[in-house]
């Protein structure tokens, strides 16, 4: 993941991709950010972020292969 805050003073922006990012499909999102913020607490939380998601990432269950069973989940008697 790569995450930038700048302040840009053309409407022409181009960055430099990690080489593991090449020839993937990526999502640029730009948006504006509170200026009463400052560029320390905005990289704060995308840090806090990182670290909920590093922790969290043990406890994950991959569930694409789950189907729903409604009959199965409404038989009381078996």
């Amino acid at each position: 993941m790569v995450r930038e805050i700048i302040k840009n003073s053309d409407a022409q922006l181009s960055i430099t991709l990690p080489t593991e990012m090449v020839g993937k499909t990526i999502e640029v999102l730009a948006f504006e950010i509170d200026p009463s913020e400052t560029n320390t607490e905005i990289l704060l939380k995308g840090n806090r972020l990182s670290v909920i998601q590093k922790i969290s990432n043990s406890s994950l269950i991959d569930l694409s292969n789950f189907v729903f069973n409604r009959d199965q989940a409404n038989n009381y008697n078996d």
